[in-house]
Parts: C-alpha cells; sequence; structure tokens
C-alpha cells in the first residue's frame, strides 16, 4: 500500500427540500385546507478518526464527497426524507485544513472523535406551516436552503512517542528495525527511506512508538532532497533521537546541519527534547571514537555512543527515550487543574 500524507478532497452538503403547495380535496369534504408538508433537510459532511488506517491514500482515488439533498415535502402532509450524511474516515492524526492550507478545522487525535465540516441546509415549510386564522388558504411555501460547498486539505501527522532525525545513511532504519518488528528498507546508498515508517519498541515490560522519516540534507526547507515536508510526523512525538553517523568526517556539522532545518521548519520542533547519538561506532577504533564524540559534545552537549548493527548502547538509549516519555506524560498529568471544593 502507498503512502499518502496529503489529499485535496472537495465536499458538499444537501442541499433542502422545498415545501409542498397542496389542499386537501376529497368527496364530501368541503373546505379541505392546505395539506402542503415540509422539505426533507439536506444531509451533513463529517470526518471520523478510526483505527487500522495509516495513510490517506484513499482519498486519491475519491477526491469528491457529496451528501444526499433533501426530498420536497408532498401533499396530505407528507415530509419529504432527510437527505444521508456522508462520512470522510481518516487516520488518527490527520489534521483538516481549509483551503489555504493553513487555517486548521479540526485535529482529529483520537479514535472515534467525528467533526462537522459541513451541514446540510434545511428543508422548506410547507403551505401547511402558514396555516391562521386569516390566512387560512396560504399558497405559498418556502425553498430548501442551499448546501455548503468548500475545498479543505486532509494532511497526516503520524501518532508516535520517538522520532528518528539524522541524515541520509544515518542509521535510523537500522535502529528501527533492530529494537521493533519493523523491516523498513536497509541499503548502502542515501535516501532509502521514502516515506515515514512506524515501529513498536518494548523496553522493560512497556512499550512506546518509533516513527521513521526520511533523512534531511542542508536546504531541505528549501525543498533540497525529499524536502522538510515530512518532518510533520515527529511534531507530535514526545522526544527525538537524533541519530549522527560516526563515520562521517565531520560530525559536529552534520549534527549543525539538522539542527538548522528545524529551525527553519518552525513551530517547537526545535524546542523539543531531543537525545543526540553517535551512531555506528562499531566501525570506529578507540581513538576515533573518543575524538569524534568530544567534537560532537562540543556542540550537542551530552552525546551517547551506539551502534545499531552491534546493538552497543541500544537498550540505554531506549531507556532514556522511555524516561524523557514518562517525563512528558506526568508533565501532562501535572498541568490538568484538579476539581476544587464545591461552592454554591
Amino acid at each position: 500500500m502507498k503512502f499518502l500524507d496529503l489529499a485535496r478532497v472537495m465536499i458538499r452538503s444537501g442541499s433542502g427540500g422545498g415545501g409542498c403547495v397542496s389542499f386537501r380535496r376529497e368527496k364530501y369534504i368541503e373546505y379541505g385546507g392546505p395539506d402542503g408538508g415540509d422539505g426533507g433537510r439536506g444531509g451533513d459532511v463529517w470526518a471520523e478518526a478510526v483505527d487500522a488506517l495509516n495513510t490517506l491514500i484513499d482519498f486519491r482515488y475519491q477526491q469528491h464527497f457529496f451528501a444526499k439533498n433533501g426530498v420536497p415535502g408532498m401533499g396530505r402532509q407528507r415530509t419529504g426524507k432527510d437527505g444521508d450524511d456522508v462520512v470522510l474516515r481518516v487516520p488518527v492524526g490527520t489534521e483538516i485544513l481549509d483551503e489555504d492550507q493553513e487555517t486548521v478545522i479540526a485535529d482529529m487525535t483520537a479514535v472515534g472523535e467525528r467533526v462537522l465540516l459541513a451541514k446540510g441546509g434545511n428543508g422548506g415549510f410547507g403551505n401547511l406551516h402558514f396555516k391562521s386564522s386569516t390566512n387560512q388558504a396560504p399558497r405559498r411555501a418556502n425553498p430548501g436552503q442551499p448546501g455548503i460547498e468548500r475545498e479543505i486539505w486532509l494532511r497526516l501527522k503520524l501518532i508516535a512517542d520517538v522520532g528518528l532525525l539524522g541524515l541520509p545513511n544515518a542509521g535510523k532504519s537500522t535502529f528501527l528495525a533492530a529494537t521493533s518488528n519493523a523491516r523498513p528498507k536497509i541499503a548502502d546508498y542515501p535516501f532509502t527511506t521514502l516515506h515515514p515508517n512506524l515501529g513498536v519498541v518494548g523496553v522493560d515490560e512497556t512499550e512506546f512508538v518509533v516513527a521513521d522519516i526520511p533523512g534531511l540534507i542542508e536546504g531541505a526547507h528549501e525543498g533540497r532532497g525529499i524536502g522538510d515536508r515530512f518532518l510533520g510526523h515527529v511534531e507530535r512525538c514526545a522526544v527525538l533521537l537524533h541519530l549522527v553517523d560516526g563515520t562521517s568526517e565531520d560530525v559536529a556539522g552534520d549534527w549543525e546541519t539538522i539542527i538548522g532545518e528545524l529551525q527553519a521548519y518552525g513551530g517547537e520542533l526545535a524546542e523539543k527534547p531531543r537525545i543526540t547519538v553517535l551512531n555506528k561506532v562499531d566501525a570506529l577504533t578507540e581513538e576515533e571514537r573518543a575524538e569524534r564524540l568530544a567534537e560532537l559534545e562540543t556542540v550537542a552537549g551530552p552525546v551517547r555512543p551506539m551502534s545499531g548493527v552491534a546493538g552497543e548502547g541500544v537498550m540505554d538509549t531506549l531507556r532514556a527515550l522511555r524516561r524523557q516519555i514518562d517525563a512528558k506524560a506526568r508533565a501532562e498529568r501535572d498541568a490538568v487543574e484538579e476539581p476544587g471544593p464545591w461552592r454554591p
């Protein structure tokens, strides 16, 4: 299945049915009076977050979602049928944006969450509605209200606890494959990963989700390489794991490149908790390892040595990530104000 994280969709709610102008005409009943019914209400357009979806690929093959119109009213005081609703089923983590691609209409972060995108038009009143003591034979009825038509964008941001960052070939996919059951493509050329991958990592009888995104290069915010459009998938993470290739000749420069792209991307991504590791240390001698650790620590602060292939330092890194995730969860719980005592 192909991965799609951005889709443009046209939606339209149903128009209301028109009211009916009708009079009761039966044998032996004189002055039957008006009996025109109201029109049915137009259908709504909803969005619902569902489980077992992790891509917007369904919206590549269907971009138009139109709800049904309400049925017009009929004689004998019969109200028209309401139009059927339309539901857009999207993965958890989907942002719904207006046509300007900036205004956020809704952020679907929980399974079962529903949001109304376009409300259907009300049905028109039939002439029975206008009957009164001074107007016993009204010959007027209201038309139904028109539906709402709009263009929206769906943007998927994966729900994960840890996001992996690094240049191409920094070992992100190798780390994900070594610590989870995910099987991303691994090769010795850059940009092996072309779309985000998720893996569930278990450590000390607990589990958390890790997201691997395509590697960044200098100028990614300007569209170079694959660009920075996949950075949105790590915006929701509690902590970022920044992998630096230990076999690189300039580990400090590699670190600064990624940090510069995070800052150019904007938002709070550059301020998120971050753990930096020097990866592929199994390919270094003791002298090279000490030299590059010292070089990287001068710009990045504390650095952990690790090798995803050999397994060196992997468990310690996972435990450090687990502590950061727990710290964020505690902070969120403490931020929720507890209800005070009841007061009249």
